[in-house]
């Protein structure tokens, strides 16, 4: 599917949702231990002082027997692999169409073999007719938000124009009664289609007006030297029948893909000569539609490891450029497929270069784009990283089928088909490093692995995804690698109306599809790799799934079981916890102890699980004397209650404990990961501590003296740049917006504070909010907050123990305004500089500060800061800052 839910979820997906609100959100004594030791005076308690109570951990639920719900049969293993008697009907195509390119029509017809290999006679058949999305009428339409969205019509069609369908029987064509629902056509006929492997012929004239926008899976996009079209869904398919559920036929609405099925598909397209035609499969007539001189350029690329010029802009327009004929038919043949696209242009620049398959045997990356993408910071890179990504995914995982791996500039910001794929002809960079990985990852997951994407998109986009990034921290010694902070994106991920992943894709809303189809599944199997069964582990089982289900129709189940075998561990609790519930993790240390009172014999460690989530426990610990250990604990841990006590061989006092330093788990409150039992000095006040931080940028004095502040920042979001400008004039005013330059600068976000008044805008839409959310986005925003921390109204409070933020101990001083919004600010112990920041609510935003430098006035800034902007982390590193430069107040309206 699209990256929009991937690298492109930050902008394209959220842009076509807009965002009208801001989302918010028995103490059980480990008694046989505790009371062990007690009697025994083996320690004496100084435990962490925590309110929130267990109540919603509950291991029988986690760790139940009766996850799996029946046996193997005949036809599934319960082993996870196909079973002795499995079977899979088999759908073979013969295409002929032709590209009307004044009227951006496509008339033709298709012929299609079906097998029925099924154990039951068939007295209907099911196909889909998906151009049907389009029509005014259709459900898709009727479906889908008054506001529009990613899957909506912009224009309309009359949709699949059939002309005929007949049976050919002994060479004649009889016409049969068929009937279309919406995306769906019915066949009714009239001899049953028998069991085993009988054969059918089906005969479909059609026809179809190509839509200009096509739910971001197809369409046409005008450039200044042509059209470019993107052809998909483009004739009639047959549904699957299965031993699941028979035949397979949910309507086609957008959200929800395909599920098809494999045969050989063999297809010709007839066109102006002038157009470049690229497809699925192998160009079967290369002489008759390329010239002499284009076809030595291309015989170069197959053998070159390096990207060659086939085609380039100099060419458009002249007439030596491609056969001298009106009409050209390429043919193209693509086996053992599930479906075929193309795209035509004579507008498109065409490189390619050698892959290199782990078999010995090659295939051809290319790439074909407008001169709008041209460059080397972007579409001149696009074969390097179709190279790359086909060669790393077949050396880690299976080897790639098809003879061409093509790279589609155009309209379609994202989607895949077997050894094609469109991107966005604006991509660039990293983000057309992400959406390239990510379209070809999909020839893996489901062009292979032929899962039902009409109801488990995770099976594609989550395992998709997951290689994506296995893959990405590989590619050019990780060019575009950025590691993941899972703590800080878990609040969007673990929000109040987060859906389970297994639910069909039409059902989850367009808003949180992104993580419950992409990102959380992704999450997971990284989890599972990465924490609880090693790399070896689950790669072997992995690739066990991948080469038992190529080309077949493996279940969730199937999936479940083969990594369970494989991998020789029974992970039911994790499928449960992970892809049937929402439910949270939330990992705390509670408390240090010390054997008989003395930290050199020894300590205990208390740590709680507050959520219902079970997972593996990895734990830092720093000594007084400069000892660090980690301990690794189970998920098993969990099975005796939401509290566990350890014990560690300490030679000194414990500074700190923090529970998973790496962040690497999506705890939805790592404010109780780290503990130190290290007490604030003695005289240290709250105030002291304000001081020293307004002494540690300047002074007072100097912070007053800043009349206006003007930044302009940039940061990456998953390989896309933005950039934020924000303004400060003292004492109340405040912009900042951010801003996605590739996507026509689109204004993700703009904040405006003006005393009283607030303003936010999100994706081109105004943020509803109560008094306080707007209470709570000044005491974010203003930059210097602390000056006024000494009037009348504030009340101020230290914590008592230092805290622990990134492995740094820092002094906690809670500041609660006049009007009730409490802000935990984070001092270092060592420099006085803030290092964090949130408002004390539900889903707070956690904003991190760091490299302070000094602006104009003396006054250091940080000019690194880390924050979330619609969900998603954002590191904003500052290009350039100017105090007192005289900004107008009517910057602020």
């Amino acid at each position: 599917m699209p990256i929009a839910y991937n690298y492109f979820i930050f902008f394209y997906n959220l842009a076509r949702y807009t965002i009208s609100k801001i989302k918010s959100a028995s103490m059980k004594l480990y008694k046989i231990l505790t009371a062990l030791l007690l009697v025994t005076g083996a320690y004496t308690a100084h435990a962490q002082n925590t309110d929130q109570p267990h109540g919603k951990y509950d291991q029988h639920k986690v760790f139940t027997p009766l996850f799996y719900p029946d046996k193997g049969n005949e036809y599934r293993t319960a082993a996870g692999a196909p079973g002795s008697k499995y079977w899979q009907n088999r759908a073979d195509y013969k295409l002929d169409v032709t590209l009307d390119t004044a009227k951006h029509r496509v008339t033709g017809s298709t012929q299609i073999t079906y097998t029925n290999n099924s154990p039951d006679g068939l007295n209907f058949l099911w196909l889909q007719v998906d151009q049907n999305i389009y029509r005014e009428d259709s459900r898709a339409e009727a479906t889908s938000p008054v506001t529009g969205g990613r899957f909506s019509n912009k224009t309309f069609t009359n949709g699949d124009e059939i002309k005929g369908v007949y049976i050919i029987k002994n060479g004649k064509a009889e016409k049969v009664d068929y009937l279309v629902t919406d995306t769906r056509m019915q066949i009714k006929l009239k001899d049953t289609l028998r069991a085993g492997g009988s054969k059918l012929e089906i005969k479909i004239d059609y026809a179809f007006d190509v839509p200009e926008y096509g739910t971001d899976r197809m369409g046409r996009q005008l450039t200044k030297n042509g059209w470019i079209y993107e052809i998909a869904q483009w004739y009639p398919r047959m549904e699957v029948y299965d031993d699941v559920t028979g035949w397979n036929v949910i309507p086609y609405l957008g959200a929800s893909e395909f599920y098809l099925e494999y045969g050989n598909i063999d297809y010709t397209i007839t066109a102006p000569s002038n157009l470049l035609v690229v497809g699925s499969g192998e160009l079967l007539n290369p002489a008759e539609v390329l010239t002499a001189t284009t076809m030595s350029r291309l015989a170069a690329a197959r053998s070159s490891d390096k990207t060659v010029t086939i085609r380039d802009s100099v060419e458009f327009g002249k007439s030596s450029s491609h056969p001298a004929k009106a009409n050209l038919t390429w043919h193209f043949l693509c086996k053992n497929t599930r479906d075929v696209a193309w795209a035509a242009s004579k507008a498109f620049i065409w490189d390619a270069a050698k892959i290199n398959l782990p078999s010995g045997k090659k295939a051809l990356a290319q790439s074909v784009y407008p001169v709008e993408s041209k460059g080397d910071a972007a579409w001149g890179r696009s074969t390097e990283y179709v190279k790359n990504c086909i060669e790393l995914y077949s050396n880690k995982w299976y080897e790639f089928t098809y003879p061409v791996a093509t790279n589609v500039a155009g309209i379609v910001g994202g989607m895949e088909y077997p050894g094609i794929v469109f991107c966005g002809g604006k991509s660039a960079g990293g983000e057309l490093w992400e959406v390239t990985n990510h379209e070809f990852g999909h020839n893996w997951f489901p062009m292979i692995v032929g899962s039902n994407e009409r109801k488990y998109a995770w099976m594609d986009e989550g395992f998709n995804t997951f290689i994506n990034k296995v893959d990405t921290k590989v590619f050019n010694k990780g060019e575009y690698w950025v590691p993941t902070d899972e703590q800080k994106i878990a609040p969007d991920m673990f929000n109040p109306d987060a859906e389970a992943i297994l639910n069909t894709p039409d059902v989850i809303q367009a808003d949180y599809l992104g993580n419950a189809a992409y990102e959380k599944p992704a999450l997971g199997l990284t989890i599972l790799r990465e924490q609880i069964l090693g790399e070896e582990r689950f790669d072997y089982a992995f690739r066990t799934y991948i080469k038992r289900w190529a080309f077949k129709h493996p279940t969730p189940w199937d999936f479940f079981h083969s990594m369970d075998n494989a991998a020789g561990e029974d992970l039911s609790w994790f499928w449960n916890e992970w892809f049937f519930t929402t439910w949270k993790v939330d990992q705390a240390v509670k408390g240090i102890s010390y054997n008989q009172n003395d930290p050199k014999q020894g300590a205990f460690i208390t740590i709680e699980n507050l959520e219902e989530m079970a997972l593996p426990v990895t734990i830092a610990i720093k000594e007084e004397n400069g000892k660090t250990a980690r301990v690794n604990l189970p998920a098993e841990i969990w099975q005796r209650g939401p509290e566990w006590t350890f014990a560690y061989k300490s030679t000194s006092k414990i500074a700190t404990v923090t529970i998973d330093p790496d962040h690497v788990l999506p705890d939805i409150n790592p404010e109780n990961n780290a503990y130190s039992g290290l007490p604030v000095p003695d005289g240290l006040t709250a105030a002291g501590v304000i001081k020293n931080y307004l002494d540690a940028i300047g002074g007072a004095d100097k912070v007053r003296s800043i009349n206006d502040l003007t930044t302009l920042s940039t940061a990456t979001v998953q390989g896309a740049e933005v950039k934020s400008t924000t303004k400060y004039k003292a004492p109340d005013k405040f912009y900042q917006d951010i801003i996605a330059p590739s996507y026509n600068n689109l204004v993700v976000s703009k904040v405006i504070i003006n005393a009283d008044s607030v303003n936010i805008q999100q994706m081109n839409g105004s943020v509803i909010m109560d008094n306080d959310i707007r209470h709570q986005t000044k005491a974010r925003y203003l930059p210097f907050p602390e000056l006024d921390y000494i009037k009348s109204g504030y009340v101020l409070e230290i914590a008592p123990t230092l805290q622990v933020v990134n492995d740094q101990l820092a002094y906690l001083v809670v500041i609660t305004h006049p009007d009730g919004v409490r802000v935990k600010c984070f001092f270092d112990t060592k420099t006085g500089l803030k290092i964090k920041q949130f408002t004390d609510t539900p889903n707070s935003t956690v904003t991190e500060f760091s490299d302070y430098r000094e602006v104009n006035g003396g006054v250091k800034i940080p000019y690194d800061t880390k924050t979330m902007v619609l969900g998603q982390p954002v590191d904003f590193k500052i290009s350039g800052a100017v105090a007192n430069s005289g900004v107008l107040d009517g910057q602020f309206k």
